[in-house]
């Protein structure tokens, strides 16, 4: 007789009825509520008190900053870099050869605008006051300097040479009156030019505003740093970089840098994290044992690359040296960033208060430390840590933070996986042998794919949502503007992929628990494996589910396993993990939902869809690890076809109202390019038109939808079409190069062509000024005059052709890069203040001629653009320019 089939396995009772499940779904909604509350208000930094003016001068006060930055961003207009000269200047090229076209971008500028000069002044000012009333044990130097160089760099993944002169640094060394010239000394940076268009009260008022304050509490503190602290106050970021690379390659101060400390700031306050350091462990290390209000996570630096934009920071770590430091950014309020609305008022109180006292005690440990391993610290950077590249740290909601290295984490970080291995034979105890070991570690591993399908259905389904709303609706991006509502659309969707699996193949408590224990243990191995450092995060949750297994087993007792109290003892011991998920979570998301307004347009029609995919998988993700660990013992309750209804009818309702709401709001503005181009030929206008672009997925017919009187303008005066005829390619946006990358669906109109000679007399002209052969190689010398123009923040050479050389980043051509799909061209930005025109050459190695297309970024708007700028709505911010254009082909 055949043996009997043992029985087959069926899934244990759901635990009680639909009311108990309904309270226990409620309770677990209330609880996540507080603890998002509470994480909320940390992100925001609603838990740090601002203190005002009038505070002691022994403590950092951000009313004192603002008294700084009031001056800066509102007495004084405007701190972007202009031409304000009436002699000549030279601007960029472009050559052609052939079929080979190099790129050369030059921005050329001369004489800071009234407002940067002004700034530069009032800092130097502030400076020389300090400086006149420190006491004798203080040795304080104040220097006004001008950095010229020329250089070649990747930025936004795309390679761009650089030519400046005579761009202006405020530079401060505060050191006690027995210091050394040649003492190591800690840098503090942050830069006072603004944006285009932008009156940059966060980016970067914020950052020197806070180091006038710093170098004040320094000096009324009685505090005497044991190794000299300098201040340098760029000027020149926002043009990539130049002010600190002027700094660190020219300055008599540059040998000395032992370590720095770069502030920035890409939104209006909020966390201000650490984003970057390095080389080695020893920044990150100072920083996690001496900050009053840690913000740090190892992880930034993991994903930094993703963002658009770089700061200071890869000049003094990476690019020119590799001096150990820390880059410190404010990153929420990413709505205002590089826009008109970056404002005093937007700035998030209690945000400047954090970063001062922050600062206050690095600048402590950092000269201290630096004390006791003078003779680890070498001119070019600190030898200490530098193999240990990669450790791990974060902060836990800024109240203290935790950090190790990584040889460390090799050993934490497996213990999960080691301990998965290992439960088949405490699960099977007495009863081991290799085939219950075998059988059970199956039904675990099995138990793990379940739960890892849960995690990819939470991802998927809200995408799916996402896709599926755009089908029905006109406007992408409803959530951008109302951040919370992405929570009520993605949320309930992602727990229902979360929950599903428990429903389809009945998975008992025991299998899906351990088998989420086993999926989070893989991931924290993955993320050692591959040497990054966010495996922290998959960490905590796995200890924590332990804990609470753990708590929950000795109390079971107590409690029937079926009682909702058994629940609470598995949760409560969860509750510090959990918070921390909320407070990692809900940063990452709101960073996410602000920057998607600048993340670029994608061609359609896919690109339409991307935004609201991405913020729904990234918000299904964030559920996977926030409630993903509860959801082997919650869905006794939670895995019932009546819940996943409520769910689904919550998300139904909330993606109804979403497109009913207006993804736009003077809180949340929409960035819209408007470019007037002249194109011009000598002293002549050839033609003369509107062009406009935008950097996110609703395109140009959604703005003119919206814009009705900006359309009738248009339609009155040139003709308002979206076909493909009017589209204009990257080309036409040479000089915002490389920006121009993050366009798609640009469109350009006809414009007045005589109204700018009432301003401008004379425009931009390349002149030759001799040229030489030998054996087939030609090399032209020439002028660049800017004309009458008075305003310019930028020129641009696109040269394309048989180019060989020039006289740029000390004679050596980069490799050439595409634009618009069009042969490869170099690209080279001249800046600067200069009385005389930029003189240079190109050299050809064949008879084919070279083509240079020059493109000058004015800020001066004739009335009619004004008048244009303005019909448009308070929810549109427009970054408006003129841009003259001309051809020449050598």
């Amino acid at each position: 007789m055949a043996p009997r089939a043992p029985p087959r396995r069926r899934p244990a009772p759901a635990a009680g009825g639909g009311g108990e499940s309904a309270r226990v779904l409620l309770a677990l909604a209330a609880l996540y509520g507080a603890l998002s509350l509470l994480a909320y208000r940390v992100i925001h930094m609603r838990h740090v008190a601002p203190l005002g003016a009038d505070a002691p001068p022994g403590d950092f006060s951000e009313g004192r900053v603002l008294r700084h930055l009031h001056r800066l961003a509102v007495d004084i207009p405007g701190r972007q870099v202009r031409v304000r000269s009436p002699s000549p200047r030279c601007c960029p090229l472009v050559a052609r050869h052939g079929g080979t076209d190099f790129i050369c971008f030059a921005a050329v500028l001369q004489e800071g605008s009234p407002g940067l000069e002004a700034a530069a002044q009032y800092i130097k000012g502030e400076l020389e006051g300090l400086a006149a009333r420190a006491g004798p044990e203080y040795r304080i130097e104040v220097e006004e300097t001008l950095v010229s160089g020329s250089f070649s760099m990747v930025f936004l993944r795309h390679r761009v040479t650089l030519g400046y002169r005579n761009h202006k640094n405020i530079v401060m060394r505060i050191s006690s009156n027995v210091s050394e010239d040649d003492d190591p000394s800690l840098l503090v940076n942050g830069h006072f030019d603004s944006p285009l268009g932008s009156p940059g009260a966060a980016d970067c008022g914020s950052c020197v505003a806070s180091m006038l304050e710093l170098s004040r509490l320094i000096i009324d503190s009685g505090w005497v740093p044991p190794r000299p602290v300098i201040f340098l106050f760029n000027g020149a970021e926002e043009l990539f970089l130049l002010g600190s690379h002027g700094f660190i390659k020219t300055h008599t101060w540059n040998s000395t840098i032992g370590a720095f400390i770069n502030i920035e700031a890409s939104g209006s306050g909020g966390t201000d994290l650490v984003c970057q350091s390095g080389p080695g462990s020893w920044p990150s290390r100072v920083y996690a044992q001496t900050a009053k209000y840690p913000m740090a996570n190892s992880v930034a630096q993991d994903m930094f690359g993703i963002i658009p934009g770089d700061t200071d920071y890869r000049i003094f770590a990476e690019d020119i040296t590799n001096i150990p430091g820390l880059d410190i950014i404010f990153v929420l309020g990413g709505y205002f960033y590089h826009t008109s609305y970056d404002t005093l008022e937007n700035l998030l109180p209690g945000s400047i208060q954090a970063r001062g006292e922050n600062l206050f005690h690095l600048v402590k440990a950092f000269t201290n430390s630096m004390l006791s391993k003078e003779n680890e610290i070498s001119n070019k950077g600190a030898k200490d840590g530098i193999e240990d590249s990669r450790p791990v740290f974060f902060d836990y909601l800024t109240w203290f933070m935790v950090f190790y290295s990584r040889d460390v984490s090799l050993i934490l970080h497996s213990l999960p996986i080691a301990i998965f291995l290992l439960v088949p034979l405490f699960l099977k105890f007495p009863n081991i042998t290799l085939m219950t070991w075998s059988v059970t570690l199956l039904d675990l591993i099995r138990g793990m794919l379940l739960h890892a399908f849960g995690v990819i259905l939470a991802i998927f389904i809200p995408a799916g949502a996402a896709a599926l709303r755009l089908l029905f609706t006109k406007n992408a991006m409803n959530w951008f503007a109302h951040p919370i509502l992405a929570f009520f659309m993605f949320v309930p969707a992602s727990l229902i992929g979360l929950l599903l699996p428990r429903i389809a193949w009945g998975l008992s408590e025991q299998t899906h628990f351990w088998g989420a224990f086993g999926l989070y243990s893989v991931i924290t191995m993955a993320y050692v494996l591959a040497g990054l450092s966010g495996g922290f995060l998959t960490f905590f949750i796995s200890i924590s589910m332990l804990l609470g297994r753990l708590i929950s087993i000795i109390i079971k007792r107590k409690w029937n396993q079926r009682s909702p109290k058994s629940l609470v003892a598995y949760v409560v011991p969860m509750i510090p993990c959990l918070l921390y998920c909320l407070y990692y979570g809900g940063f990452l998301i709101q960073f996410l939902i602000e920057k998607m307004g600048m993340m670029g347009s994608l061609p359609k029609p896919y690109g339409y869809f991307v935004p609201d995919i991405i913020v729904g998988a990234a918000l299904g993700l964030v559920v996977g690890w926030c409630f993903g660990p509860l959801a082997p013992v919650a869905s006794r309750w939670l895995s019932k076809t009546s819940i996943l209804q409520g769910l689904l009818q919550v998300t139904v309702v909330a993606l109804a109202i979403s497109s009913q709401l207006f993804p736009y709001s003077t809180g949340a503005p929409k960035r819209v390019v408007l470019q007037h181009t002249y194109v011009t030929d000598a002293n002549d206008i050839v033609d003369s038109n509107y062009g406009f672009s935008v950097v996110d997925a609703n395109s140009l017919e959604f703005l003119f939808n919206n814009a009705p009187e900006a359309a009738k303008w248009l339609k009155d005066n040139s003709e308002l079409s979206f076909e493909e005829k009017y589209h204009s390619d990257r080309s036409s946006w040479v000089a915002l190069y490389p920006v121009p990358f993050l366009f798609s669906g640009s469109l350009k109109f006809q414009a007045q062509t005589d109204e700018i000679r009432k301003h401008y007399h004379k425009f931009p002209q390349l002149l030759v000024q001799k040229t030489w052969s030998n054996n087939g190689h030609r090399r032209v010398h020439l002028n660049l005059s800017l004309g009458s123009l008075s305003e310019i923040w930028t020129a641009v050479l696109n040269v394309t052709g048989p180019l060989s050389n020039w006289s740029f980043a000390d004679n050596m051509l980069p490799a050439p890069q595409p634009v618009s799909g069009g042969p490869p061209s170099y690209i080279c930005r001249l800046s600067g203040k200069s009385d005389v025109d930029w003189s240079f050459w190109l050299e050809a190695n064949s008879s084919e001629s070279l083509r240079i297309d020059v493109a000058v970024l004015d800020q001066y708007l004739v009335d009619s653009t004004k008048n244009l700028k303005s019909l448009f709505p308070s929810w549109a911010d427009l970054t408006a320019f003129t841009t003259f254009f001309s051809t020449y082909n050598l």
